[in-house]
């Protein structure tokens, strides 16, 4: 972990935003902002000159967007990078391109500029978060992968057959993208995903990840069915539960660890309904949902897998199902995709 305070560069084009967000983080005791970057060409200068811990990055920019600075960063000057991005379609869009090749979190700028200051607490502990990981491996973006397998027809789905439910939070997206990637498209397994994130981001990650995998990634909606080959995504803004019939519900009731959906939601709802063949997954991230969860599916008969703190961007939610007692096996990011094939198929 760095020590404090840390050393910050601010990416936006806005003067307005840049002088904005130096004024707010900049008094935070733990933070020291150490310059600003107008652009991604002004910010890999920055980065090279200054050699600070942590970028804010700012998406849409002219000369040079924040997606291809990050990418310039992380291949020449590993940094955390905290992207600062629009609550729009095309800056959900992008944002999840920023997450899948290196960035360590995004807080989703309001629309009203004078709003800013609202998200001020958020940024600053993601930064300060983010410091802590200096130039870790996970940082660096993994390899352009090939062009997937064709999609498989999706196969029933019977009481009984495994169902996989995978947690995960801060760094989410480019772990459920190297677990998903390498489980084959006819895999004899239904497959529902937690991530946390703000309304509007989790059906562009749906397609995103739908383009590299050879499963069928979508998100979920009310009613829809379990099946053989399908991973659900639960929409921003909603718990996902199970149904007897093999479906499953949407529900935007009270939030549960502070974030809804919530994992522990999830399983629990997986344990009740499906028993011993329920596979819980829990993935980096931040806080302890997923714990009750995992707990909840071992009490019936289930296998829980927990990543490896080598391999997670926060050991947060793995670390709170290893303490609770509730993994089976705890490994390494690259090798989780591998037992889950496994324990499929046992």
């Amino acid at each position: 972990m760095r020590h404090l305070p840390v050393r910050l560069l601010i990416v936006d084009d806005s003067p307005f935003m840049r002088h904005t967000l130096t004024k707010y983080l900049d008094a935070d005791p733990g933070i020291t902002v150490i310059g600003q970057a107008h652009d991604g060409i002004d910010a890999l200068a920055k980065v090279a000159q200054l050699k600070p811990d942590v970028v804010t990055m700012d998406v849409q920019m002219p000369r040079m967007d924040g997606v291809t600075a990050l990418e310039r960063i992380m291949a020449e000057h590993p940094t955390p990078v905290v992207m600062v991005s629009a609550l729009t379609k095309r800056g959900a869009r992008v944002t999840i391109q920023a997450l899948m090749r290196g960035a360590v979190d995004f807080v989703a700028k309001p629309s009203e500029s004078l709003q800013i200051h609202d998200i001020i607490e958020e940024l600053a502990e993601k930064v300060k978060m983010a410091a802590g990981l200096g130039s870790s491996p996970m940082l660096v973006p993994s390899v352009t992968s090939p062009t997937p397998p064709a999609k498989v027809g999706l196969q029933l789905f019977n009481k009984g057959d495994p169902l996989v439910v995978i947690g995960a939070s801060t760094g989410g997206p480019r772990a459920l993208r190297e677990v998903l990637m390498e489980l084959p498209g006819d895999l004899a397994a239904a497959i529902v995903v937690v991530q946390h994130m703000p309304v509007g981001f989790t059906e562009p990650l749906a397609q995103r990840l739908n383009q590299s995998c050879a499963l069928t990634v979508q998100e979920a909606a009310q009613g829809d069915r379990l099946a053989h080959g399908l991973a659900l995504i639960a929409p921003s803004g909603y718990h996902l539960y199970f149904d007897s019939q093999r479906k499953v519900l949407l529900d935007s009731g009270p939030r549960r660890n502070g974030v809804r959906p919530a994992v522990d939601v999830t399983m629990e709802s997986a344990a009740e309904q499906h028993g011993a063949s329920v596979i819980g997954v829990v993935l980096t991230g931040m806080g302890h949902d997923g714990a009750a969860g995992a707990q909840s599916v071992k009490a019936v008969g289930g296998r829980v897998i927990a990543e490896d703190e080598s391999t997670t961007v926060v050991y947060g939610m793995p670390r709170s199902v290893v303490e609770a007692g509730a993994a089976d096996y705890v490994l390494p990011l690259h090798a989780v995709a591998a037992k889950l094939i496994e324990l499929v198929h046992k």
